[in-house]
């Protein structure tokens, strides 16, 4: 795609096009970390088991997904070292998955890089302009939402 082509996006597009770039970004740099067996939606599976930890039904409904193919991504994960399963606290039957110290350091990273691509906006843009756009989005996105019960970010599938 051509800058021109860019241009003639709708903003849908541009916010999508925006959203792919610094994913793109993220997942590029975590890999020179060390963290190339991380994928997109690790990051949304992450932000469900943080910071106490879930269930795997937990996750499944937080990411819209089957729990079979959250089970297959928790063994993933647990093999390489970023979450373990631990006994449930209430429900002696069930398990916990947690971050481990190595999935902990990957959160950081992430923090951090996605804090380096919004300053690298904020330069581009300006800083008042990127307040501007948080504060509008915030109140389309409230406005849009305000009969749902709750707001997750999670992967579009």
């Amino acid at each position: 795609m051509n800058i021109k082509e860019v241009n003639e996006l709708d903003l849908i597009s541009l916010l999508s096009l925006s959203l792919s770039t610094s994913i793109n970004e993220l997942h590029d740099r975590l890999r020179e970390l060390g963290f190339d067996d991380i994928r997109p939606v690790h990051g949304y599976m992450f932000k469900c088991i943080t910071p106490n930890g879930a269930t795997g039904i937990e996750i499944a409904e937080y990411l819209g997904i089957t729990k079979q193919a959250v089970s297959n991504m928790v063994d993933y994960l647990e093999k390489s070292g970023y979450v373990i399963r631990k006994p449930h606290p209430i429900d002696k039957r069930g398990k916990i998955i947690v971050l481990t110290e190595r999935g902990w350091l990957v959160v950081k990273a992430k923090e951090k890089i996605l804090n380096e691509i919004e300053t690298r906006w904020m330069e581009y843009i300006g800083t008042e302009r990127i307040q501007m756009l948080k504060e509008d989005l915030l109140e389309f996105i409230y406005k849009e939402n305000e009969c749902k019960s709750s707001l997750r970010i999670r992967p579009i599938w």
